[in-house]
C-alpha cells in the first residue's frame, strides 16, 4: 500500500486540489480525513477505501487484458448503481484516485460505450459528479475534464416481452395455415406459392360471370368427390374448445415453502439515506446472472437492506455467516432495492405491547462449517420452497409467528402457534437445521424470530 499512497499523493489532480494532502499521513482514512475535514470516517470505512486505490491502480492499467477490464468496469458500474460515491455518500481520496485514473479512459468512449444497452452509465454519472460537486472541489483542467452531454445520451426502447411474442407468432401461424387450409380447399386440394400467379388467377376469375364460377366450382367440387358449393355459405360446425390445463393443486401452508439459506455478508455499510438501514452485500449461493443479484469480488450477491443499524454494531455484520429468506418479494428501501431479508431474534412482545424496536436483537447463527447458499429448514418440515412467495397468501405472515428460539437457545418452528395450521394437528417444536447442525442466537430464549 505504501507506494500506492505516494503514487496518490504526487498525481498532479490531487496536488493542485488539496495542497493539504502534501504534508497528510499517508494512512488512507486520514488522508480522507485530512482532504474531507468535515466527514467523520468510520473503521470499516478504512479497508474499503484501501481496497478501492488498490482497485483504481489496476482498473486502467496498460498492462491488463480487454476481458478483464471489462469486467473490472462491469463489477464497478454495478457497484456505483446505488451510490452517489464509492463509499455509498461519502467522499473519499479513492474517488479521487480513481477519476483520476479513469477519466482519460472515459473521455476516449463513444456515446454507445457510455450509455449504449451494455454501457457503464452509472460509472459515468459518478465521474459527472466527481469532477463537478463542491464536496469533491476537484481543480481539474478544461482539456482534462470528461464532457458528459445530455442530448447524447443513448436510449433504448422498452426490451419486448418474449412470452407475449412467442404467443403472438403462434396465433400468426396458425392463422396462416388455417387461411392456407381454406385457400387449398376451394383450389382442389392444391395451393400455388407464387404470388404473381395467384394475382393472375384471381383477376381471372374475377372477370367471369357469376354464373360461370358457379358451374366451374361445381366441376371442381365433382372432380374431386366434394359436395358442390350453394350459393349460401354454409354455417361452419363449431368446434370444442381445447381444454385447459386444470390449475396445479395450491401447496398445503408450511415453513418448507420459505426459501432459507445460509447466507454469507461480505461486506456492510450504513444506508446513505436511512438513519436505521445497514445495506449488506451478502452471497446466498445464487448462480451468476441470477435475478435480483450482481457481482461482487468474483461472487454471486444481494444486496440486502435490514432495520439493524443501533442494534447491532456495523462491524459485527462484517464477514460473517447468517441466514436469509431468499424468495419474498424484493423491496426498494429509501431507494435500494432488497433482495432478501436477514433472520434475527429479538424479545417476545407482551399481547398489547407496543414494539419500540429497542432490542436487544441477535443475528440468527447457522452451525459451524456450513456454506454460503446452503439450504436451511425446519426439521420434519422439509420440501421445496417457491421460487417467489406471493404476499396475497401471505406464507411468510402465518409462519413467521410460529419462530421462536428453545431454552436452549436454538431457532425453531412452533406448529401450535400458527393459527393456519391448526387443523393439520401438528404441534411440538421443530429445529432449524443444515446438514452441519441446528441454527442457534447468542442469548435470547422465548424470543420472536424474523
Amino acid at each position: 500500500m505504501a507506494g500506492l499512497e505516494k503514487d496518490l499523493r504526487e498525481l498532479s489532480l490531487v496536488q493542485e486540489s488539496y495542497p493539504q494532502a502534501k504534508d497528510a499521513d499517508s494512512d488512507p482514512a486520514k488522508l480522507s480525513s485530512a482532504i474531507f475535514s468535515s466527514v467523520e470516517y468510520s473503521s470499516t470505512d478504512k479497508p474499503e477505501i484501501e481496497q478501492w486505490l488498490i482497485t483504481s491502480s489496476h482498473i486502467a492499467s496498460p498492462s491488463e487484458d480487454s476481458a478483464k477490464t471489462a469486467e473490472r468496469l462491469s463489477s464497478l458500474n454495478t457497484h456505483l448503481s446505488t451510490r452517489t460515491t464509492l463509499l455509498g455518500s461519502k467522499p473519499s481520496v479513492a474517488d479521487v484516485a480513481l477519476y483520476a485514473r479513469l477519466a482519460p479512459v472515459v473521455k476516449g468512449w463513444s456515446d454507445e460505450q457510455r450509455t449504449g444497452e451494455q454501457g457503464y452509465h452509472h460509472i459515468v454519472r459518478w465521474l459527472d459528479f466527481v469532477q463537478n460537486a463542491p464536496m469533491f472541489g476537484l481543480k481539474v483542467p478544461e482539456g482534462e475534464r470528461v464532457d458528459v452531454d445530455p442530448a447524447k445520451v443513448v436510449f433504448y426502447p422498452k426490451p419486448v416481452d418474449q412470452k407475449a411474442e412467442k404467443e403472438r407468432k403462434k396465433k400468426e401461424k396458425a392463422a396462416l395455415a388455417a387461411a392456407g387450409a381454406d385457400t387449398a380447399a376451394a383450389a382442389g386440394g392444391t395451393v400455388t406459392s407464387a404470388a404473381s400467379k395467384d394475382a393472375q388467377q384471381q383477376n381471372a376469375e374475377n372477370s367471369k360471370p357469376k354464373k360461370e364460377k358457379k358451374d366451374l366450382g361445381d366441376k371442381v367440387a365433382a372432380a374431386v368427390g366434394a359436395e358442390a358449393p350453394t350459393e349460401k355459405k354454409q354455417k361452419k360446425e363449431k368446434q370444442p374448445k381445447p381444454q385447459k390445463n386444470a390449475p396445479a393443486a395450491e401447496k398445503p401452508l408450511s415453513p418448507a415453502l420459505i426459501d432459507l439459506r445460509v447466507g454469507h455478508i461480505l461486506k456492510a455499510i450504513q444506508h446513505p439515506d436511512a438513519d436505521s438501514l445497514y445495506v449488506s452485500t451478502i452471497a446466498c449461493g445464487d448462480p451468476p446472472g441470477a435475478d435480483n443479484t450482481s457481482e461482487y469480488e468474483g461472487q454471486t450477491v444481494r444486496t440486502v437492506c435490514s432495520g439493524l443499524n443501533g442494534l447491532i454494531p456495523l462491524e459485527e455484520m462484517q464477514g460473517r455467516k447468517i441466514i436469509t429468506v431468499c424468495n419474498l418479494k424484493p423491496v426498494k428501501m429509501r431507494g435500494i432495492l432488497s433482495a432478501a431479508m436477514v433472520l434475527a431474534a429479538s424479545p417476545r412482545l407482551a399481547e398489547g405491547e407496543e414494539d419500540k424496536h429497542a432490542g436487544p436483537v441477535e443475528l440468527v447463527n447457522p452451525p459451524e462449517g456450513a456454506e454460503a447458499g446452503e439450504r436451511v429448514y425446519f426439521e420434519g418440515w422439509e420440501g421445496e420452497p417457491e421460487k417467489q412467495l406471493n404476499p396475497k397468501k401471505k406464507v411468510w405472515d402465518y409462519c413467521q409467528t410460529g419462530f421462536t428460539t428453545t431454552e436452549s437457545k436454538e431457532v425453531a418452528f412452533d406448529a401450535g402457534a400458527v393459527e393456519q395450521l391448526k387443523e393439520s394437528g401438528r404441534t411440538g417444536l421443530s429445529t432449524l437445521k443444515t446438514k452441519q447442525g441446528v441454527c442457534t442466537v447468542k442469548t435470547l430464549s422465548g424470543a420472536t424470530v424474523r
